[in-house]
């Protein structure tokens, strides 16, 4: 993929107080680029409290070189639902040319990658002019790319 046509993507969950922070953590590792020579990517983790007073950890990481970006992206290209995603664009980009996806956090633990609730993906499609359509158009080309080389 020569091109990557996302300025940055950022990543986000939350650990409640019911669950056990590295597992959270590896399961939003799954999405994260960890190569053999560096550290592992840096995670955001900033502390909140729920409305009865539990904790609530949340854990976010913000993806912005290209090799980086092109990881992520590779590992969404292993959605059994890739074709319906690619079809869904309209409904995923928003007016700020913003891609939204909510993956599965459990599936994620396992090292699978699916649709579901728990972890955020939230892409920002570069679009010149700065229009929802050049920015669906834009996240189609990239995604049936992958959909070409995986």
């Amino acid at each position: 993929m020569p091109q990557i046509p996302l300025h940055y993507v950022d990543l986000r969950t939350f650990c409640y107080a019911t669950e056990d922070q590295k597992r959270v953590e590896e399961a939003l590792r799954t999405f994260l680029p960890d190569g053999e020579d560096e550290e592992p990517f840096d995670l955001e983790r900033v502390e909140s409290e729920g409305h009865y007073g539990d904790r609530i950890l949340v854990l976010s990481a913000r993806v912005e070189t290209a090799d980086d970006v092109r990881y992520v992206l590779s590992r969404l290209a292993d959605l059994e639902t890739f074709d319906d995603l690619i079809d869904e664009l309209d409904e995923r980009v928003t007016d700020n040319t913003e891609l939204f996806l909510r993956l599965d956090k459990q599936a994620a633990f396992e090292g699978e990658v699916r649709l579901g609730d728990g972890i955020t993906f939230r892409g920002k499609v570069e679009a010149y002019p700065a229009k929802k359509e050049q920015a669906v158009e834009n996240a189609e080309e990239v995604l049936e790319r992958l959909r070409e080389d995986g």
